[in-house]
Protein backbone atom coordinates (compact mmCIF):
# COMPACT_ATOMS: atom_id res chain seq x y z
CA UNK A 1 0.00 0.00 0.00
CA UNK A 2 0.91 3.29 -0.91
CA UNK A 3 1.90 6.31 1.42
CA UNK A 4 -0.14 8.37 -0.70
CA UNK A 5 -3.48 5.30 -0.06
CA UNK A 6 -3.47 6.39 2.95
CA UNK A 7 -3.94 10.31 2.57
CA UNK A 8 -7.58 9.94 2.34
CA UNK A 9 -8.14 13.97 2.41
CA UNK A 10 -6.37 13.99 -0.81
CA UNK A 11 -7.92 13.85 -4.57
CA UNK A 12 -4.88 12.68 -6.67
CA UNK A 13 -2.83 9.69 -7.06
CA UNK A 14 0.26 10.48 -9.10
CA UNK A 15 0.81 8.61 -12.40
CA UNK A 16 2.74 5.60 -11.29
CA UNK A 17 5.22 5.59 -14.29
CA UNK A 18 5.66 9.56 -13.86
CA UNK A 19 9.77 9.25 -13.55
CA UNK A 20 9.93 7.43 -16.49
CA UNK A 21 8.58 10.23 -18.40
CA UNK A 22 11.37 12.73 -17.70
CA UNK A 23 15.56 12.52 -17.71
CA UNK A 24 17.62 14.05 -14.97
CA UNK A 25 20.31 16.11 -14.39
CA UNK A 26 22.31 16.41 -11.51
CA UNK A 27 22.38 20.48 -10.34
CA UNK A 28 26.30 21.63 -10.83
CA UNK A 29 28.83 19.47 -8.22
CA UNK A 30 25.08 19.09 -5.77
CA UNK A 31 23.87 15.56 -4.60
CA UNK A 32 20.53 17.26 -6.01
CA UNK A 33 18.77 16.06 -9.38
CA UNK A 34 16.21 18.50 -11.01
CA UNK A 35 14.11 17.21 -14.21
CA UNK A 36 15.35 18.89 -17.30
CA UNK A 37 12.01 20.25 -17.77
CA UNK A 38 10.86 22.68 -14.62
CA UNK A 39 7.43 24.57 -14.54
CA UNK A 40 7.70 28.03 -13.83
CA UNK A 41 4.52 30.16 -12.11
CA UNK A 42 5.19 33.41 -13.25
CA UNK A 43 2.07 33.49 -15.37
CA UNK A 44 -1.28 31.43 -15.43
CA UNK A 45 -1.23 31.10 -11.42
CA UNK A 46 -2.78 34.40 -10.22
CA UNK A 47 -6.10 35.31 -8.76
CA UNK A 48 -7.65 36.18 -12.07
CA UNK A 49 -6.40 32.76 -13.43
CA UNK A 50 -8.45 29.69 -13.19
CA UNK A 51 -7.70 27.68 -10.69
CA UNK A 52 -9.21 24.49 -11.68
CA UNK A 53 -6.83 24.69 -14.65
CA UNK A 54 -4.17 26.24 -12.66
CA UNK A 55 -4.22 22.89 -10.19
CA UNK A 56 -4.52 20.67 -13.45
CA UNK A 57 -1.33 21.90 -14.78
CA UNK A 58 0.44 21.42 -11.66
CA UNK A 59 -0.91 17.42 -11.46
CA UNK A 60 -0.12 16.97 -15.48
CA UNK A 61 3.56 18.17 -15.11
CA UNK A 62 3.97 15.72 -11.78
CA UNK A 63 2.59 12.70 -13.59
CA UNK A 64 4.75 13.59 -16.51
CA UNK A 65 7.98 13.13 -14.01
CA UNK A 66 8.26 17.03 -13.51
CA UNK A 67 9.47 17.72 -9.69
CA UNK A 68 10.20 21.17 -9.59
CA UNK A 69 8.16 24.24 -9.60
CA UNK A 70 9.41 27.83 -9.40
CA UNK A 71 7.82 30.81 -8.24
CA UNK A 72 8.58 33.99 -6.42
CA UNK A 73 7.12 36.69 -4.06
CA UNK A 74 5.61 38.72 -6.51
CA UNK A 75 4.24 36.10 -8.68
CA UNK A 76 0.51 36.55 -9.60
CA UNK A 77 -1.30 39.23 -10.18
CA UNK A 78 -1.55 40.57 -7.63
CA UNK A 79 1.75 39.78 -6.13
CA UNK A 80 1.79 36.80 -3.49
CA UNK A 81 -1.01 34.82 -5.37
CA UNK A 82 1.11 32.60 -7.27
CA UNK A 83 2.13 31.39 -3.70
CA UNK A 84 -0.80 31.02 -2.34
CA UNK A 85 -2.50 29.13 -5.06
CA UNK A 86 0.32 26.92 -5.15
CA UNK A 87 -0.48 26.19 -1.29
CA UNK A 88 -3.50 25.50 -1.81
CA UNK A 89 -2.83 22.99 -4.73
CA UNK A 90 -0.12 21.31 -2.25
CA UNK A 91 -2.33 21.26 0.56
CA UNK A 92 -5.18 19.67 -1.08
CA UNK A 93 -2.93 16.97 -3.60
CA UNK A 94 0.33 17.08 -2.80
CA UNK A 95 0.87 16.62 0.85
CA UNK A 96 2.05 12.69 0.45
CA UNK A 97 4.33 13.53 -2.08
CA UNK A 98 5.89 16.69 -0.80
CA UNK A 99 9.75 14.86 -0.57
CA UNK A 100 9.91 14.13 -4.15
CA UNK A 101 9.19 18.08 -4.92
CA UNK A 102 11.22 20.57 -5.39
CA UNK A 103 9.89 23.43 -4.96
CA UNK A 104 11.88 27.19 -5.39
CA UNK A 105 10.86 30.67 -5.11
CA UNK A 106 12.66 34.39 -4.81
CA UNK A 107 13.24 37.65 -3.32
CA UNK A 108 14.19 40.65 -5.27
CA UNK A 109 12.05 42.71 -6.95
CA UNK A 110 9.64 45.05 -5.20
CA UNK A 111 6.98 43.57 -3.09
CA UNK A 112 5.63 45.62 -0.51
CA UNK A 113 5.67 49.49 0.68
CA UNK A 114 8.47 50.91 2.16
CA UNK A 115 12.07 51.13 1.91
CA UNK A 116 12.36 46.88 3.20
CA UNK A 117 10.57 45.49 0.33
CA UNK A 118 12.87 45.28 -2.31
CA UNK A 119 16.32 44.35 -3.33
CA UNK A 120 18.92 42.48 -1.52
CA UNK A 121 18.90 43.59 2.17
CA UNK A 122 18.75 40.71 4.99
CA UNK A 123 15.47 42.28 6.25
CA UNK A 124 13.98 41.99 3.40
CA UNK A 125 14.88 38.58 2.17
CA UNK A 126 14.34 36.68 5.31
CA UNK A 127 11.21 38.84 6.15
CA UNK A 128 9.97 37.77 2.57
CA UNK A 129 10.92 34.22 2.75
CA UNK A 130 9.23 34.11 6.39
CA UNK A 131 6.06 35.38 3.93
CA UNK A 132 6.55 33.05 1.10
CA UNK A 133 6.71 29.87 3.71
CA UNK A 134 3.09 31.41 5.33
CA UNK A 135 1.55 31.52 1.83
CA UNK A 136 2.69 28.35 0.09
CA UNK A 137 1.87 26.78 4.12
CA UNK A 138 5.14 24.92 3.74
CA UNK A 139 7.76 24.33 6.92
CA UNK A 140 10.69 25.47 3.76
CA UNK A 141 11.34 25.65 0.47
CA UNK A 142 13.91 23.67 -1.37
CA UNK A 143 15.94 26.64 -3.34
CA UNK A 144 15.67 29.87 -2.35
CA UNK A 145 17.06 32.52 -4.66
CA UNK A 146 18.00 36.43 -4.76
CA UNK A 147 16.39 37.66 -7.66
CA UNK A 148 18.25 39.94 -9.08
CA UNK A 149 21.95 41.94 -8.07
CA UNK A 150 21.49 44.77 -6.05
CA UNK A 151 24.37 47.43 -6.14
CA UNK A 152 23.25 49.13 -3.05
CA UNK A 153 23.54 46.63 -0.78
CA UNK A 154 26.96 44.77 0.02
CA UNK A 155 27.04 41.36 -1.66
CA UNK A 156 28.27 40.16 1.56
CA UNK A 157 25.18 41.21 3.16
CA UNK A 158 23.07 39.43 0.70
CA UNK A 159 24.56 36.05 0.96
CA UNK A 160 25.24 35.74 4.17
CA UNK A 161 20.91 36.22 4.41
CA UNK A 162 21.09 33.21 2.06
CA UNK A 163 23.33 31.39 4.76
CA UNK A 164 21.39 32.45 7.19
CA UNK A 165 18.14 30.85 5.62
CA UNK A 166 19.48 26.94 5.20
CA UNK A 167 21.36 27.29 8.67
CA UNK A 168 17.60 28.13 9.87
CA UNK A 169 16.42 25.16 7.79
CA UNK A 170 13.86 27.51 5.87
CA UNK A 171 15.92 26.59 2.82
CA UNK A 172 17.82 23.13 1.73
CA UNK A 173 19.51 25.03 -0.60
CA UNK A 174 20.23 29.25 -2.17
CA UNK A 175 20.49 30.24 -5.70
CA UNK A 176 21.29 33.60 -7.61
CA UNK A 177 19.39 35.17 -10.66
CA UNK A 178 20.47 37.61 -13.39
CA UNK A 179 23.69 38.08 -11.94
CA UNK A 180 26.67 38.64 -14.21
CA UNK A 181 29.43 36.19 -14.48
CA UNK A 182 31.42 38.66 -12.07
CA UNK A 183 29.03 39.29 -9.87
CA UNK A 184 28.15 35.18 -9.26
CA UNK A 185 32.04 34.38 -8.95
CA UNK A 186 32.08 36.61 -6.27
CA UNK A 187 28.76 35.23 -4.54
CA UNK A 188 29.94 31.84 -5.17
CA UNK A 189 33.31 32.54 -3.43
CA UNK A 190 31.23 34.36 -0.11
CA UNK A 191 29.10 31.78 -0.41
CA UNK A 192 31.70 28.72 -0.56
CA UNK A 193 33.42 30.38 2.50
CA UNK A 194 29.79 30.60 4.67
CA UNK A 195 29.73 26.85 4.38
CA UNK A 196 26.44 27.08 2.12
CA UNK A 197 27.67 26.82 -1.42
CA UNK A 198 25.47 28.20 -4.53
CA UNK A 199 23.53 25.58 -5.87
CA UNK A 200 21.77 27.29 -9.19
CA UNK A 201 22.13 30.24 -10.88
CA UNK A 202 18.43 31.17 -12.88
CA UNK A 203 19.84 33.24 -16.41
CA UNK A 204 17.23 34.34 -19.46
CA UNK A 205 18.48 32.73 -21.72
CA UNK A 206 17.04 31.57 -25.32
CA UNK A 207 17.76 31.34 -28.95
CA UNK A 208 17.86 35.25 -29.59
CA UNK A 209 19.54 35.87 -25.99
CA UNK A 210 22.44 33.93 -25.46
CA UNK A 211 24.79 36.72 -23.61
CA UNK A 212 25.00 33.96 -21.12
CA UNK A 213 27.39 32.25 -23.31
CA UNK A 214 30.40 34.97 -23.12
CA UNK A 215 31.33 33.78 -19.73
CA UNK A 216 28.55 32.61 -17.52
CA UNK A 217 28.62 29.05 -18.08
CA UNK A 218 32.37 28.73 -18.10
CA UNK A 219 31.98 30.80 -14.69
CA UNK A 220 29.02 28.21 -13.58
CA UNK A 221 30.60 25.27 -14.82
CA UNK A 222 34.08 26.19 -12.85
CA UNK A 223 32.38 26.86 -9.77
CA UNK A 224 30.14 23.95 -9.50
CA UNK A 225 26.96 25.82 -10.14
CA UNK A 226 23.88 24.63 -12.01
CA UNK A 227 21.86 26.57 -14.43
CA UNK A 228 18.30 26.51 -15.29
CA UNK A 229 17.41 28.73 -18.02
CA UNK A 230 14.33 30.78 -17.95
CA UNK A 231 12.42 32.46 -21.18
CA UNK A 232 13.44 29.81 -23.14
CA UNK A 233 10.21 30.59 -25.54
CA UNK A 234 11.51 34.61 -25.48
CA UNK A 235 7.70 35.37 -24.37
CA UNK A 236 5.82 33.16 -26.56
CA UNK A 237 8.27 34.46 -29.84
CA UNK A 238 9.85 30.92 -30.27
CA UNK A 239 6.70 29.68 -31.33
CA UNK A 240 4.79 29.82 -34.44
CA UNK A 241 2.07 31.89 -32.59
CA UNK A 242 2.63 35.29 -34.23
CA UNK A 243 3.63 33.69 -37.45
CA UNK A 244 -0.38 34.36 -38.82
CA UNK A 245 -1.10 37.35 -37.10
CA UNK A 246 -1.59 37.97 -33.67
CA UNK A 247 -4.17 35.78 -30.97
CA UNK A 248 -6.31 37.77 -29.03
CA UNK A 249 -4.95 35.20 -26.40
CA UNK A 250 -1.78 35.68 -27.07
CA UNK A 251 0.57 37.51 -24.20
CA UNK A 252 1.41 40.47 -26.69
CA UNK A 253 -2.06 41.56 -26.66
CA UNK A 254 -3.62 40.36 -23.03
CA UNK A 255 -0.62 41.54 -21.47
CA UNK A 256 1.78 44.39 -23.04
CA UNK A 257 4.04 44.70 -19.93
CA UNK A 258 6.56 42.30 -20.57
CA UNK A 259 5.72 41.64 -24.59
CA UNK A 260 4.79 44.84 -26.24
CA UNK A 261 3.20 44.14 -29.68
CA UNK A 262 5.45 46.56 -31.61
CA UNK A 263 8.53 44.60 -30.21
CA UNK A 264 8.02 41.47 -32.77
CA UNK A 265 8.77 43.13 -36.01
CA UNK A 266 8.97 42.09 -39.70
CA UNK A 267 12.62 41.02 -39.08
CA UNK A 268 11.76 39.01 -36.38
CA UNK A 269 8.90 37.49 -37.38
CA UNK A 270 11.43 36.50 -40.34
CA UNK A 271 13.47 34.60 -38.25
CA UNK A 272 10.81 33.19 -36.29
CA UNK A 273 9.34 31.29 -40.02
CA UNK A 274 12.87 30.23 -40.82
CA UNK A 275 13.68 28.64 -37.69
CA UNK A 276 10.57 27.09 -37.53
CA UNK A 277 11.13 25.21 -40.92
CA UNK A 278 14.34 23.88 -39.14
CA UNK A 279 12.00 22.88 -36.56
CA UNK A 280 9.70 20.92 -39.01
CA UNK A 281 12.60 19.42 -40.47
CA UNK A 282 13.50 17.80 -36.91
CA UNK A 283 10.35 16.61 -36.77
CA UNK A 284 10.06 19.12 -33.94
CA UNK A 285 7.54 22.32 -33.69
CA UNK A 286 9.33 25.36 -33.09
CA UNK A 287 8.67 25.58 -29.05
CA UNK A 288 10.26 22.39 -28.46
CA UNK A 289 13.05 22.99 -30.71
CA UNK A 290 14.12 25.90 -28.94
CA UNK A 291 13.97 23.97 -25.38
CA UNK A 292 15.70 21.23 -26.63
CA UNK A 293 18.22 23.20 -28.11
CA UNK A 294 18.72 24.81 -24.69
CA UNK A 295 19.35 21.28 -23.30
CA UNK A 296 21.75 20.38 -26.08
CA UNK A 297 24.18 21.64 -23.63
CA UNK A 298 25.00 19.77 -20.30
CA UNK A 299 25.82 22.53 -18.55
CA UNK A 300 22.06 23.58 -18.44
CA UNK A 301 20.32 21.60 -15.64
CA UNK A 302 16.89 22.75 -16.89
CA UNK A 303 14.72 25.01 -18.64
CA UNK A 304 11.71 26.57 -16.97
CA UNK A 305 8.52 26.37 -19.15
CA UNK A 306 5.08 28.03 -18.46
CA UNK A 307 2.18 27.01 -19.83
CA UNK A 308 -1.48 28.18 -19.54
CA UNK A 309 -3.18 24.63 -20.58
CA UNK A 310 -2.31 21.27 -19.70
CA UNK A 311 -2.38 20.50 -23.23
CA UNK A 312 0.27 22.96 -24.14
CA UNK A 313 2.41 21.89 -21.66
CA UNK A 314 2.23 18.05 -23.01
CA UNK A 315 3.29 19.55 -25.88
CA UNK A 316 6.35 21.28 -24.80
CA UNK A 317 7.68 18.15 -22.79
CA UNK A 318 8.08 16.13 -25.94
CA UNK A 319 11.05 18.15 -26.90
CA UNK A 320 13.01 15.44 -25.07
CA UNK A 321 12.23 13.18 -27.57
CA UNK A 322 15.11 14.54 -29.56
CA UNK A 323 17.56 16.49 -27.94
CA UNK A 324 20.75 15.90 -30.22
CA UNK A 325 21.23 18.24 -33.17
CA UNK A 326 23.70 17.75 -36.20
CA UNK A 327 26.39 20.29 -37.01
CA UNK A 328 24.55 21.29 -40.16
CA UNK A 329 21.36 21.73 -38.37
CA UNK A 330 23.51 24.27 -35.43
CA UNK A 331 25.31 26.04 -38.25
CA UNK A 332 21.62 26.94 -39.93
CA UNK A 333 20.12 27.94 -36.66
CA UNK A 334 23.18 30.17 -36.23
CA UNK A 335 23.19 31.65 -39.99
CA UNK A 336 19.21 32.65 -39.66
CA UNK A 337 20.12 34.27 -35.72
CA UNK A 338 22.83 35.73 -38.07
CA UNK A 339 21.12 37.41 -41.20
Amino acid sequence: MSINSLETKENYNANSSRYDRMIYRRTGKSGLLLPIISLGLWHNFGFTDNFENSTEIIKTAFDNGITHFDLANNYGPPYGAAEINLGKILEDNFKSYRDELVISTKAGYDMWEGPYGNFGSRKYLISSLDQSLQRMKLDYVDIFYHHRPDSETPIEETMTALDQVVRQGKALYVGISNYSPEETLKASKILKRLGTPCLIHQPKYNLFLRGVEDKLLDTLENEGIGAIAFSPLYQGILTDKYLKGFPKDSRAIRDGRFLKKEFISSEILKKVSNLNLIAQSRGQSLAQMAISWLLKDERITSVLIGASKKEQLLENIKCIENLKFSDEELLNIDSVLNQ
